[in-house]
């Protein structure tokens, strides 16, 4: 198993190196928007323990961390008014991860409107902080 890189993006933001909207936060994870969204509301939980990916959590970690994930994801919907959840996770390289920092991937979804495709494309500072503001309101 690969070994976790303290210089991962995730990381740094956690270590309050680099900035993010932040949605939530606790002792157990950090809830932040994604500046490339697929989706409007588009948002990441990441836990605070140093985990590269799910089957690097520690086992006692990753109910409490769960429990943020699903609070958050509940938030999400509400704040937006979404019709729906798309809840993603991926694990190493071939499972599709980039970030090697374990992470959802929470995706409001409406009937009848696709997923962005992922071109990197970032979004309006503007737009992020008026989103993050309407899920912490949800909350």
């Amino acid at each position: 198993m690969t070994a976790y890189d303290p210089s991962n993006i995730f990381a740094k933001i956690l270590r309050g190196e680099m900035p993010c909207h932040k949605v939530f936060e606790d002792d157990v994870a950090l809830a932040f928007m994604d500046i490339m969204p697929r989706s409007e509301g588009h948002t990441l939980v990441i836990p605070k323990v140093p985990a590269r990916g799910l089957l690097d959590m520690p086992a006692d970690a990753l109910g409490p961390y769960m429990q943020r994930v699903q609070k958050v994801a509940a938030a999400v919907k509400k704040g937006m008014g979404a019709d729906g959840l798309t809840i993603q996770q991926f694990n190493e390289t071939a499972g599709g991860q980039i970030v090697f920092h374990l992470h959802f991937h929470i995706l409001p979804r409406w009937e009848a409107t696709s997923l962005k495709p992922h071109t990197g494309a970032m979004e309006k500072p503007d737009v992020l902080v008026a989103n993050a503001a309407r899920i912490r309101a949800a909350l």
